[in-house]
């Protein structure tokens, strides 16, 4: 997993409340088991048609947001199923940071094990970053997990509350693999105890 210290980026305004799992990534996208691949159907059902056209006024599609990297939405993101599936379509369309004022528990976990920050931050907060990013891909903001800042597009600055640990883990690079790996040597020598403590096993 890559390390997640500070982001430069185009951010796109989703103000829509309750964007569920199934509408980040539609179940009939969910018989992969590779975390590659979708984004390309990453909020299917309103990026396109059912000929498979694109629509024009839905955000991503916009020429100015296709680049995006930052999402700011509205309240309640990622609720629905538990599908890990959601924050891999993010991921793998180039999104990195979700700023809401809320987020289902398990869609908010499953990011940090994805190497993605959801940020949680006021709705008054949420209100001034929404309308920076309207301004398209001119305006870009600033996250810097360090020192947990948002930075807009005018210079304005807000801090967020994450998890130190979580925050460990972004910014070490380590997914839950990673952190059984950094226990290695001890594992080696429990294992090589074990043996010789019980040879018959």
């Amino acid at each position: 997993m890559e390390k997640f210290e500070t982001l430069t980026g185009i951010a796109a305004p989703m103000p829509l409340v309750n964007i569920d799992t199934d509408m980040i990534i539609p179940k009939i996208f969910l018989k992969t088991i590779k975390r590659s691949g979708l984004g390309a159907n990453l909020f299917d059902e309103m990026r396109f048609d059912r000929q498979g056209n694109e629509i024009a006024d839905f955000v991503l599609n916009q020429t100015q947001y296709r680049e995006t990297q930052i999402l700011v939405a509205g309240d309640n993101f990622g609720c629905g199923s538990s599908r890990e599936h959601a924050p891999w379509a993010l991921a793998d369309f180039g999104i990195k940071v979700v700023i809401s004022t809320s987020f289902a528990d398990i869609f908010y976990n499953n990011c940090f094990k994805n190497g993605m920050l959801p940020i949680v931050m006021p709705q008054e907060v949420v209100d001034v970053l929404m309308k920076d990013a309207e301004h398209g891909s001119n305006a870009r903001m600033v996250v810097n997990l360090e020192e947990q800042t948002v930075t807009s597009s005018d210079g304005e600055v807000f801090s967020f509350e994450v998890d130190s640990f979580k925050k460990h883990c972004l910014l070490e690079g380590l997914d839950d693999i990673g952190l059984t790996m950094e226990k290695a040597a001890s594992i080696d020598a429990f294992e090589a105890g074990a043996a010789q403590a019980r040879p018959w096993v």
